[in-house]
C-alpha cells in the first residue's frame, strides 16, 4: 500500500512540469562543483556551484543503492571516479589505489558507452583517458574540492553542464541499461518488468545514513546455489536480494523518486516528528498537503501566528462543514519513517479522506485546548506538548517512540499511549521544586502545555470508553466536577495561594515540598496542610479576602468525604488540572466575567 500510494504521487507529479518531479532514469542532486572540459578532452577548471548550499542539477540516477561495490554514475562523481585520484580520510589515510584505479576505470566505461555523437561526449570520452593530476593540483579551488570531495558533474565549456544540453540528454535515455537478468511479476504495479536487485537509496530520513538507505532491502546472497550471505532463511527459494520482493524497474524508480522528492530538505511536506521524519500526501491535489505541517510543526518566526491560524481555518471548516466535495473522497497519507541502521523503519503509515483526517486533527486540538495566560499561543505545536514530558524539557530526553505512538492516536482518533500521560505526570512530580537557571525563579510543574497534555489524555480516554460521554475536563475552572483529584488539586492550589499572600516573596512555598505527596498520597500531607492553612490566613491582613479564601476551600471541601490513601493514575492527572485551573482563577483578568472561585 505505501509504495503503491508513492507510485501514484509520482505519476501525479510527473506529468507537471513544474512539480520539480525527475523523469524515469533521472535524479535531482545537488552537486558543489563543476568540472569543465574543453573541446579536446583538456581540464580547464573547477566552477563553485555553492551559495548557501550546493546547486541542484538534474543528471542520470543510478537506479540502485551503491553500498560497498564498484559501481559509477554517468557523467558525476567523486574525485576518486572522475579523476582516478586517490583521496586520504581520517578512516583511510592510505587509500587503496588499485580500487580507485578501479572506480576510473568503471566511470570511463560508463562514459564511452554513450559513444561520440556529440562535441561534448567526444569530450567526454576524451577526458576520462586523460591524466589531469597536475592541472587539477594548479587549480585554486582544489584544496576545497579536495577537502569536500563530493560529487561533482562535467561541464562543456561554453555549453555548460553535459546534462544540460538536450543532445546527450536523449543519447543518456537511448543508452540506458537494460535491467537485471530476472524478469518477473511486480508486487507494486502487478505487471511483468525487469526485477531490481538493489533498491535506489532513499535520502532524507534524519539519524538515517547520509548516503542514503533502503526502505525495501533483503541482505543475502545466492551462490553456487547456496546461501552465501548473513541471512540463510531468506535464501529457502534461492531468491537473492531484492527477488525475495521482487519490484520492477519502473516501479521501483517512481516510489523512491517520489519519497526521496518529499523528503528533500526545502520540502513542504515534511515534517519531524520525535525521531520520525514524516511526510505527507494526498491521492489528488489538495490543501492540506501545504497545511499540514502547519498543524504540528513550529510557526516560523517572522511570522508566529502562522499556525494557529491555520487551525482556526481547520476548526472553521470542521465546524462548518466548509469542504470540498472531492474532500470526501481524496485519500490523504501520512507516512513516519525512522533510521534502523542501513535500512529505514515505518514508524507509523495512516490513511484517510481529506474530510476525515481534518477531522480527527480538529478533534486533537479541541481536546488539548485549556486556559492560559497572555501571550501564549492558542494552539500548540506537537513538539511542545512531548517536550512538556522530557526532563528538562529536551527532547533528547524523550523515548524514540512516544513521538510515533502519539501521532498515530491522533491521526486515528484514539486515545493518546498510555506512557504519555505517565510522562506528563511524573515530570509534573519531579519538576515540583525546579528554578529556571538565569533567573532562579520557580518554574512551574504544571505549565500550560502539560496541563494541555493532561486533559487530551484523560478526556479522550474517556472517550473511547464512553463515545457519548461528555467532556470530564473542561477548558477552564469547572466548581462542579466531583472527582476526587480535580477537587485535591484545586484545594492544594488555594492552600498555596494562602501561603503565597500570607508571606510574600517567600523562597519555597508549600509546592516545593509536598506537591508529590499531595497529589500521590493525599492523607499523607493534607492534613498537616491544612494546619498550616489556619495559621496561613491568621497572618492575613486584609479580612475580607481571608474570608472569601475560606470560603472557596469550604466550596471545595464539601465535595470531599475523607482524604484518601492513593491516587491512581487518572486521578493524579485531573490533580494536576484541578491545581493548574485553580491557579489560572486565581491570575484571570479581572475585567472578565468569573467564578466566585476566580479572585
Amino acid at each position: 500500500m505505501i509504495l503503491q500510494a508513492l507510485k501514484d504521487y509520482y505519476d501525479r507529479k510527473a506529468a507537471d512540469p513544474t512539480a520539480g518531479m525527475a523523469p524515469e532514469g533521472w535524479e535531482w542532486k545537488p552537486l558543489p562543483f563543476l568540472v569543465v572540459i574543453g573541446s579536446e578532452g583538456q581540464f580547464l577548471r573547477f566552477e563553485d556551484t555553492r551559495e548557501d548550499d550546493a546547486k541542484r542539477f538534474l543528471v542520470p540516477a543510478l537506479g540502485e543503492k551503491k553500498g560497498n561495490g564498484i559501481k559509477a554514475n554517468l557523467l558525476w562523481e567523486n574525485i576518486e571516479y572522475v579523476f582516478g585520484i586517490p583521496v586520504p580520510t581520517k578512516t583511510k589515510p592510505s587509500p587503496d589505489t588499485d580500487r580507485v584505479s578501479r572506480q576510473h576505470a568503471a566511470f570511463t566505461a560508463r562514459i564511452q558507452e554513450l559513444g561520440t555523437g556529440h562535441p561534448a561526449l567526444l569530450a567526454a570520452s576524451r577526458f576520462v583517458l586523460m591524466d589531469h593530476s597536475e592541472a587539477v593540483g594548479a587549480d585554486p579551488l582544489w584544496p576545497e574540492v579536495l577537502s569536500v570531495n563530493q560529487g561533482m558533474l562535467l561541464s562543456y565549456h561554453g555549453q555548460g553542464p553535459l546534462t544540460d544540453i538536450p543532445e546527450v540528454r536523449r543519447t543518456v535515455n537511448s543508452c540506458r541499461k537494460g535491467g537485471e537478468p530476472l524478469r518477473g511479476r511486480c508486487l507494486v504495479t502487478g505487471e511483468y518488468d525487469d526485477i531490481v536487485l538493489l533498491e535506489p537509496p532513499i535520502k532524507g530520513v534524519r539519524g538515517a545514513q547520509p548516503t542514503g538507505a533502503s526502505l525495501v532491502a533483503v541482505n543475502n546472497k545466492v551462490t553456487n546455489g547456496t546461501n552465501a550471505g548473513a541471512t540463510p532463511a531468506f535464501a529457502s527459494l534461492l531468491k537473492q536480494q531484492g527477488h525475495n520482493s521482487p519490484i520492477g524497474r519502473q516501479a521501483s524508480f517512481a516510489y523512491t523518486t517520489a519519497l526521496n522528492h518529499l523528503l528533500r530538505y526545502d520540502s513542504p511536506q515534511r515534517l519531524q516528528i520525535g525521531d520520525a521524519t514524516t511526510v505527507f500526501w494526498a491521492s489528488r491535489d489538495n490543501p492540506l498537503e501545504q497545511q499540514f505541517a502547519a498543524f504540528f510543526g513550529e510557526s516560523p518566526k517572522d511570522d508566529p501566528d502562522r499556525n494557529a491560524q491555520a487551525v482556526r481555518g481547520l476548526l472553521r471548516a470542521v465546524e462548518t462543514g466548509a469542504f470540498a466535495a472531492g474532500d470526501q473522497e481524496t485519500r490523504f497519507y501520512v507516512l513516519g519513517l525512522a533510521p534502523n541502521a542501513a535500512r529505514i523503519a515505518v514508524r507509523f503509515w495512516h490513511v484517510d479522506t481529506v474530510a476525515g483526517m481534518s477531522k480527527t486533527i480538529a478533534q486533537h486540538f479541541l481536546d488539548t485546548r485549556i486556559t492560559h495566560g497572555p501571550g501564549e499561543q492558542d494552539t500548540l505545536s506537537l513538539f511542545r506538548l512531548l517536550v512538556a514530558t522530557a526532563p528538562l524539557g529536551k527532547a533528547d530526553n524523550l523515548a524514540p517512540s512516544l513521538a510515533g505512538d502519539t501521532m498515530r492516536a491522533i491521526l486515528g482518533g484514539l486515545p493518546y499511549p498510555a506512557t504519555l500521560l505517565q510522562a506528563a505526570v511524573r515530570r509534573a512530580k519531579a519538576e515540583q521544586s525546579r528554578k529556571d537557571m538565569r533567573t532562579a525563579k520557580p518554574l512551574p510543574n504544571v505549565p500550560y502545555a502539560r496541563a494541555a497534555l493532561i486533559k487530551a489524555c484523560i478526556n479522550r480516554a474517556a472517550r473511547h470508553t464512553n463515545p457519548n460521554a461528555k467532556e470530564e475536563l473542561h477548558v477552564s475552572l469547572d466548581p462542579d466536577n466531583p472527582n476526587i483529584g480535580y477537587r485535591l488539586g484545586r484545594l492544594f492550589a488555594v492552600l498555596e495561594r494562602i501561603q503565597a499572600e500570607a508571606s510574600p516573596g517567600i523562597n519555597a512555598t508549600i509546592r516545593d515540598r509536598y506537591y508529590g505527596a499531595a497529589s500521590g498520597t493525599p492523607v499523607a500531607v493534607f492534613s498537616t496542610l491544612m494546619k498550616l492553612k489556619n495559621h496561613h490566613l491568621g497572618k492575613l491582613e486584609n479580612r475580607g479576602r481571608a474570608v472569601n479564601l475560606e470560603r472557596i476551600i469550604c466550596e471545595i471541601m464539601a465535595g470531599i468525604q475523607d482524604f484518601p490513601a492513593h491516587l491512581a493514575l487518572a486521578d493524579q492527572g485531573r490533580f494536576a488540572i484541578g491545581y493548574y485551573h485553580q491557579t489560572q482563577a486565581f491570575f484571570a483578568p479581572k475585567d472578565k466575567p468569573t467564578n466566585p472561585q476566580e479572585v
